[in-house]
C-alpha cells in the first residue's frame, strides 16, 4: 500500500495548481511552515439537537473547539422510520442525505427551533458549530420533493441535469461524476441560478442562526469550471462553487458573512479523476487517502514500513480535514468499524498532536460494541463516551497548548511506538501495539524528570532521550512546566 500511495501521491503532486479567480482566493496549494492548527472537530453524528445542546458544556470540557451536525435539511422519512440508526427494511441514517427541500429541520435531528437553542448553547461555551450540507443531489423518489422546492427553481425540468435522474455508471468520468447520479440519487443543476438562489438562502438563514461553518457532502460530485459543462441544460458555467464561497452573487443574493470567517470543507475523495487543486482553491478538504494509512497502521498495531509523515495530497496539510474514521467508513462497507475503540483512541492522539490538519472525532453509536457496530441503535441520542475519554481530552488540550511549535515524529520500537513532539514544549506517546514497551526517543524537552497529563506515569529525559514504560494500546502526554 506504501509504494502504491507513495507514487499517486508524486504523481499529483506534479500537477499544476490553478486557483480561481477572485479578490478573496486563499492559495491553499502553498504549505506554510510556519502554520499551526490548533481546533478539533467532534462529529455528532445522529445526534439530535437537544442532545447536543444537553452536552455541550461535556464537549467543551473535552477539549473540542468545533463540532459537525448531520444534515439539517428537510429529507426523506418513510413512516414508521427514523427511530433506529440502521434498519435492515428500512434504513435510516442515511435519509438526512436524500434532500426533499432546502429548509431548516427534519424529524432526526429536530425542529428549527430545536436548532436554534443548540446554537445559543454553543454559543455560550464558545464552540463552532459546522452543518453537513449536501445541494448535490435531492431523494431518491423525486416525487417526494416539495412542490414549494420545485417552483422556485423553475419546475422539474429546471431542477436535474440533463442526465440527472441516469445513475454514474464509471465513477472515473469527469461528464457522469458530475452530471449524473451518485448512488442513484437524482443529480441537481446546480448551476441553475434559480436553485443557487434558493440554496444560498438556505445558508444565509444557517449562518444568520449562527452556524460557522460547513461540510460539503459529495463535493466532487459538482463540477469545477474545468469539467464539462451541461450544455443540453443550457448550463454555460460551472459557478456554483464560486456563489457558494461568497465570489460570486445570484440574482442579487450572496454569501451573507465573509468567506474567511467559516469553516469550510469539502467530502472530495482522493479518486484518480478529480481534481483536487481547483477545489483547493475554495475550500479545505478531506484527507481520505491519509486516512487509509492511518488505519492500516492501527490493524497492524505498527507504523513499520508505513510512510506516516505524509499527507498523501496536494493541498497545504494546514486545509485538510483529517480522521481516524468518518461515519461512512464506519457504516457503510464497515471498513473501520471492526477497530476496537482502544485503536481509535491511538490513532486519534497521533493525528491530534501533529502540527497540521483540523482533526475530526466521529462520535460513535452509544454501546457500540466490535459485534454490534449499531449498539443501542436510536437515532438521535448522543454517541458513546469516547469523545471524553481521558486520552482524547488530554491531546485535545495538548493541541492547544502546542501552538507555534514544530512537529518531530519519531518511531521507535520496531514502529510500534511513535513520539510526536512539539517543539521543546511537549511530547505525545502512541503505543499502537499490545505489549507493554520500554521506550527510548530522541525529544527536545529539556533533561529531566516528567509525569504525563494523562496517567499520572514517570518518564525521564536524559540526554535529549526519553525514557520510560508505555502500556499497551495506551497513549501519554508529557508537557515541559
Amino acid at each position: 500500500m506504501k509504494n502504491k500511495i507513495v507514487t499517486y501521491a508524486a504523481c499529483l503532486l506534479a500537477a499544476a495548481c490553478t486557483a480561481p479567480a477572485g479578490s478573496n482566493t486563499v492559495d491553499r496549494m502553498t504549505h506554510d511552515p510556519n502554520a499551526t492548527n490548533t481546533e478539533t472537530i467532534l462529529h455528532v453524528w445522529s445526534w439530535n439537537f437537544p442532545a447536543i445542546a444537553d452536552n455541550m458544556k461535556q464537549i467543551s470540557d473535552a477539549g473540542f473547539t468545533m463540532i459537525q451536525t448531520s444534515p439539517v435539511n428537510a429529507c426523506f422519512s418513510p413512516e414508521g422510520g427514523n427511530i433506529k440508526i440502521f434498519d435492515e427494511k428500512e434504513g435510516n441514517w442515511y435519509h438526512y442525505y436524500q434532500p426533499t427541500d432546502w429548509t431548516v429541520g427534519n424529524n432526526i435531528v429536530g425542529t428549527e427551533e430545536q436548532m436554534k437553542s443548540m446554537l445559543d448553547s454553543a454559543a455560550k461555551y464558545d464552540i463552532r458549530v459546522l452543518v453537513d450540507v449536501l445541494p448535490n443531489h435531492t431523494a431518491f423518489n423525486i416525487d417526494l420533493v416539495t412542490d414549494e422546492f420545485y417552483a422556485a427553481v423553475g419546475g422539474r425540468d429546471k431542477m436535474f441535469h440533463s442526465k440527472g435522474l441516469e445513475g454514474i455508471q464509471d465513477y472515473n468520468d469527469r461528464t457522469q461524476c458530475t452530471l449524473q447520479g451518485v448512488g442513484g440519487l437524482p443529480d441537481v443543476n446546480t448551476e441553475n441560478p434559480l436553485f443557487q438562489k434558493y440554496y444560498m438562502e438556505f445558508v444565509n438563514k444557517l449562518v444568520n442562526m449562527g452556524v460557522r461553518g460547513f461540510r460539503y457532502d459529495t463535493a466532487k460530485h459538482i463540477g469545477v469550471h474545468s469539467d464539462p459543462l451541461d450544455t443540453e441544460a443550457g448550463v454555460v458555467e460551472n459557478d456554483f462553487w464560486d456563489v457558494a464561497t461568497g465570489r460570486k452573487e445570484v440574482m442579487g443574493v450572496s454569501l451573507a458573512i465573509p468567506y474567511d470567517s467559516l469553516f469550510v470543507y469539502g467530502e472530495v475523495l482522493q479518486d484518480r479523476n478529480v481534481p483536487e487543486n481547483e477545489y483547493a482553491g475554495y475550500f479545505g478538504q478531506t484527507a481520505s487517502t491519509y486516512g487509509h494509512v492511518i488505519r492500516e497502521v492501527l490493524a497492524k498495531r505498527s507504523a513499520k514500513d508505513i510512510d506516516i509523515l505524509s499527507w498523501y495530497h496536494t493541498a497545504a496539510p494546514e486545509y485538510l480535514t483529517t480522521w481516524v474514521e468518518s461515519h461512512d467508513t464506519y457504516c457503510n462497507a464497515n471498513e473501520s468499524a471492526g477497530l476496537t475503540d482502544a485503536q481509535i483512541r491511538t490513532g486519534w492522539v497521533f493525528l491530534t498532536a501533529r502540527q497540521n490538519g483540523t482533526p475530526l472525532f466521529y462520535s460513535r453509536p452509544m454501546n457500540s460494541t466490535r459485534e454490534n457496530y449499531w449498539g443501542d441503535n436510536l437515532l438521535g441520542a448522543r454517541g458513546n463516551d469516547e469523545f471524553f475519554h481521558p486520552e482524547v481530552v488530554a491531546v485535545n488540550k495538548f493541541r492547544k497548548e502546542m501552538a507555534g511549535q514544530k512537529e518531530n515524529i519519531q518511531i521507535v520500537a520496531d514502529g510500534q511506538v511513535v513520539a510526536v513532539g512539539r517543539g521543546d514544549k511537549g511530547v505525545a506517546l502512541i503505543n499502537f501495539s499490545l505489549d507493554a514497551i520500554d521506550i527510548e526517543a530522541p525529544v527536545s524537552l529539556p533533561d529531566g524528570e516528567y509525569t504525563d497529563n494523562v496517567y499520572g506515569c514517570a518518564f525521564k529525559v536524559e540526554n535529549g532521550v526519553l525514557k520510560g514504560v508505555v502500556m499497551p494500546e495506551t497513549t501519554y502526554i508529557v508537557v515541559r512546566k
